[in-house]
Parts: structure tokens; sequence; C-alpha cells
């Protein structure tokens, strides 16, 4: 079984060996470095090429949301996953337009963690419940004021619905029991999406619909 190769980022020792210890404790994940500050995260991940960053925000120097950009400029191949303090909305939004796959709260679970290093090693969006409503709705006002109008218009009404349940993290099968039509239905509806947005897959549809208006042009 090929593992997941994660790079930890922090600079408090007791917390990379925290995290050290809860990940090497999976089966599928394997920690090939750790980093003590912003710097030596971009050097190792350089170096190293693990498939995800564990990425702790506020570090001292070069911050963890300079190297996350910094790093998905010249390694995008290469996964983050934001660990911070903050459940703000607005900071939450702040490491999406850096690049970062998704967050975990350092106050969070020991699961979270681990769900998330291997959706971000997917390439999948992982953000809490209460923050991807938010993020959704962020977009969903963006698309009323006319901000997305050009590529929002070319969307159906059933497929702005199944649009708005991808982003906020339903599955297909979810999908298709709240809106009572079958799998392939939606896995249609998907492709049509994706093929009108211009998109490749769920993970850039995800990140569409979060960092759409955020991110400069």
């Amino acid at each position: 079984m090929k593992k997941i190769r994660v790079l930890i980022a922090d600079d408090h020792t007791i917390v990379r060996e925290g995290i050290r210890m809860i990940l090497t404790a999976q089966p599928d994940i394997e920690v090939v470095g750790e980093a003590a500050n912003g710097q030596e995260a971009i050097e190792l991940t350089r170096k190293l090429r693990p498939d995800v960053v564990v990425m702790d925000i506020s570090m001292p120097g070069v911050s963890g949301i300079h190297a996350t950009k910094a790093i998905k400029a010249e390694m995008p191949e290469v996964n983050v996953l934001a660990l911070t303090m903050h459940e703000d909305e607005t900071y939450v939004f702040q490491l999406l337009k850096a690049g970062a796959a998704g967050y975990v709260l350092k106050r969070g679970a020991a699961s979270d963690l681990v769900n998330a290093v291997r959706a971000a090693s997917k390439g999948e969006a992982f953000l809490y419940p209460s923050v991807a409503k938010a993020v959704v709705q962020d977009y969903l006002q963006r698309v009323e004021a006319g901000e997305e109008r050009e590529r929002w218009d070319g969307l159906t009404q059933r497929e702005r619905e199944i649009l708005k349940l991808i982003a906020e993290g339903y599955t297909n099968q979810e999908i298709a029991q709240k809106l009572y039509i079958s799998v392939k239905t939606v896995q249609t509806h998907r492709a049509h999406i994706l093929e009108k947005l211009g998109l490749h897959d769920r993970t850039e549809l995800v990140r569409y619909a979060i960092r759409k208006g955020l991110i400069e042009p």
C-alpha cells in the first residue's frame, strides 16, 4: 500500500511530536520530515516532495500563509493543509486564497487531522461544516449580485442546486437522496457543470466555489 507522505511544519516541538504520533499511528500515513518555520517548510517541501504539508499558519519569520503561497506557486502538486487556532471565516478565506486545501483547528479532534490529511492527499477540500456553509453562502451572494453572472447563467436551476450541494461537501449518493434523483443523473449533471465552468474534477469545482472572487486576478 502506497502511504501518504506528510511533512509537518510547526514552530513548537511538542506540537510537531503530537501530530507525528497521531499520523504515524495510521497504517496509510508516513511522516517524512519536520520543519520549524515557514522557510524551512518551503525548502524541505522542495527536497522531499511530500503529498501533504501540515502547515502551522502562525510561525515567526516566514508565515505559514506566505509559505503556502510559495509552495503552491512552485509545486502545485503538493497539497497544503493549514493548522490554525482560528475559526474566523475571514481568516479561513485568507488560507484558501493562499492555496490551502483546507484547515484543521488545533483544538480539533485527532480524527479531524487524519481525515483532513487523507482528503488533502486526494486534492479534496477539507472544511468544517460551519465555515463550508459560510463559504458557499458568500459565493451565492456574489452570484446574486451579478459578480459571477457570466458563468452562472450557463447553468440550469438543477445544476445550480447540485453545484451548491457539491460545494457543501455532499456525496453523489447524498445529493441523489436529497433531490430524489438517481446517482447516475447526479453524475451526469456534475459532468455538465464541470464542462460549462471549464473545470476538470470535483476538487476544482469545490475550489472554484470557495475561491472565485476571493483571489487576486
